[in-house]
């Protein structure tokens, strides 16, 4: 036989060979390699003159057996190792490669790459000799006497090159230990080589990014990063590597919104600041769950509990303590719901930081606009014993100490959190308000509905008292407790509004009196043009109209509403007087007539009395009765 023929049956035979198993009455080496996939065979090993000597620390020595060049400080990966032509002794192993010796014709790059995807897994312990030195893999009680490895002596390890880092630099193995068995080193290993296999052949940058994420989350975690969240990150064309929690996306979110009103900027800060951040801000933003937004709203929702019973207490500390807080209502937690679906959607839509919205898909209790109800005789009568109630149960619990009139007149439960004046409640308030500087403010958003930022913001340019005019450019809104000028709500509320001949006439009266204000106050005056103002000309806070409004609704021994109801109020009472809803609608600056009598309108019980008994009279008027009515047939 030739030698040529030789050397193929003796790789023929190296590749046939099994791996060897740490179990009992398994095929052991017999040459002391450490590696996966040493030949097991019978056959003694070749041994001869053609055999070419080969010095680990050469660089350009090239294997007869497999025709490609090796490594300094790498050892031959193969079945034999060509020193001085014998067998190495197997009491000093050397760890093989799990990789098979590559083919003639490969280059040293096509090896590195194999090396890299492969990997390979070897067992090692902490002796040490004589000098202090560790041994390692070189502890001669890794393995039995018959050359199999110890059941009781190392631990399993593995190795596995990393692609480069960005720069091109090469980075060091990723070397993990600590496993009992080899089957448990081999299969981590196994997991490692499934992640770099993730990235694209195409994209080196990709499996750069999943060698630096390999490496971070195990230095952080100890475990490997999960393969299914990188594949739908490199899916959905996600950076791997970069970790965004919900509090720094929220920033990004509110920076990225600029061109919003004012007013919606505040309440998505407000949102944000006080109840997403304190509560998801520390998680990760591919992280959240639908289960962690869940528990945000169940705490939020013992947080009012608590807020209750304190304010319950006896110690006047502890309901101190929460003189500014109140109960969070399901409106507010349906409109924090909604600031963060707002930026979920953004960063799935924009980013594609996450691919699937959890604050889209949370059930929460349902949430209808609560429907407006009059103060009828009966629920007056009801509201005022309770009131009475009310007063003496916090004057007994403040030690006799004097109740404030208006925290009890605005405390005490009512039938509905929109209730109505009827026309003869309003006419008795604005008796009472009309001493009063803004009797004229209150008078105009009983009858024409201005919001009370638009009454506020109004400018004596957008006022016609000979044509019974105005125009509504312009409100100022309250943010927090700092007041801004703005422009209206939306676009339907820029309008013009018709005025009645008493409400202009009161408007003229007003400015008779503000022009003697402005001369009995000479240069301390401030000119700002607006309708409304404080004694000195300056604008008015818009809580300090709703303070005063409460004020004389508690003098005037009427029920409590808002100040926004009057609004409602003006909505029922042009229903009640017969005009159209497209012309209320325009009235009150609603985008939508449908709108308007869902959540404007109240039906006053007079005017309910009158539609039933109009109803009765065509049914059974006597005018009906002198002249029966023809059959008519539907068959024809």
């Amino acid at each position: 036989m030739t030698t040529t023929g030789v050397l193929a049956r003796s790789r023929h035979r190296i590749g046939r060979a099994g791996r060897e198993h740490d179990s009992p009455g398994a095929p052991h080496r017999t040459d002391g390699g450490t590696g996966d996939r040493t030949a097991v065979h019978p056959y003694p090993p070749i041994t001869g003159p053609w055999l070419h000597r080969i010095s680990r620390d050469e660089h350009s020595k090239q294997d007869l057996l497999t025709g490609h060049l090796l490594r300094p400080g790498r050892p031959f990966t193969g079945r034999f190792r060509a020193e001085h032509s014998t067998p190495a002794p197997s009491a000093t192993p050397l760890p093989l490669l799990t990789t098979t010796p590559a083919p003639p014709n490969s280059t040293e790059e096509n090896r590195t790459d194999t090396t890299m995807a492969e990997g390979r897994t070897f067992k090692r312990c902490s002796c040490r000799d004589s000098d202090g030195k560790t041994l390692g893999q070189q502890c001669p009680k890794l393995r039995r006497a018959d050359g199999g490895w110890s059941y009781r002596h190392g631990i399993w390890n593995y190795q596995i090159e990393l692609p480069p880092a960005l720069d091109g630099k090469r980075r060091g193995p990723l070397r993990r230990g600590g496993f009992a068995t080899q089957d448990a080193a081999k299969d981590e290993l196994g997991q490692v080589r499934d992640l770099l296999a993730l990235a694209d052949p195409r994209e080196p940058a990709t499996r750069t990014q999943i060698a630096d994420l390999i490496k971070r989350t195990l230095a952080e975690t100890d475990t490997l990063p999960d393969a299914e969240t990188i594949r739908r990150k490199i899916k959905t064309g996600q950076h791997l590597t970069q970790e965004i929690t919900v509090e720094q996306w929220l920033a990004e979110f509110l920076n990225r919104k600029r061109k919003i009103e004012e007013t919606t900027r505040r309440s998505y800060e407000g949102h944000i600041r006080l109840y997403l951040t304190p509560y998801l801000g520390r998680l990760r933003l591919d992280q959240l769950k639908v289960s962690d937004i869940a528990l945000m709203f169940e705490q939020i929702e013992e947080f009012n509990d608590t807020i209750t019973e304190r304010r319950a207490d006896p110690d006047p500390t502890v309901r101190a303590s929460l003189k500014y807080r109140r109960p969070i209502s399901i409106a507010t937690m349906h409109r924090i719901r909604a600031t963060l679906r707002h930026a979920l959607n953004m960063a799935m839509r924009q980013d594609r930081l996450i691919d699937f919205n959890p604050a889209a898909v949370l059930e929460m209790p349902a949430h209808t606009r609560p429907k407006a109800m009059v103060w009828t005789e009966d629920r007056v009568r009801a509201w005022q014993q309770d009131y009475c109630s009310y007063r003496e149960a916090e004057k007994q619990r403040r030690g006799g100490r004097r109740v404030d009139p208006i925290d009890a007149f605005t405390s005490v439960p009512r039938p509905s959190s929109v209730m109505v004046w009827t026309p003869a409640q309003s006419r008795l308030f604005l008796e009472e308000a009309r001493r009063h500087r803004l009797f004229a403010l209150y008078q105009l958003i009983a009858l024409r509905g201005l919001r009370r930022g638009e009454a506020c913001g109004l400018r004596w340019k957008e006022v016609d008292l000979d044509g019974q005019t105005l125009t509504v450019n312009w409100q100022l809104v309250q943010l927090a407790w700092e007041v801004h000028e703005g422009t209206p709500k939306t676009d339907a509320s820029v309008r013009t509004i018709a005025l009645d001949t008493d409400t202009a006439r009161v408007l003229r009266a007003h400015r008779q009196q503000q022009l003697q204000d402005r001369l009995a106050m000479g240069e301390a005056w401030t000119n700002t043009e607006f309708v409304f103002t404080q004694p000195d000309g300056s604008r008015l806070h818009p809580q300090h109209v709703s303070d005063q409004f409460l004020w004389l609704a508690y003098l005037a021994g009427l029920p409590p509403i808002r100040l926004h109801d009057l609004r409602h109020g003006a909505a029922s009472l042009m229903l009640a007087a017969g005009v159209e809803m497209k012309v209320v609608q325009e009235t009150l600056g609603h985008t939508s007539s449908a709108f308007t009598a869902d959540t404007y309108t109240s039906v006053y019980p007079q005017v309910a009395m009158a539609a039933a008994e109009k109803t009765a009279a065509l049914l059974f008027g006597e005018e009906d009765q002198a002249e029966p009515g023809k059959l008519i047939s539907l068959r024809s």
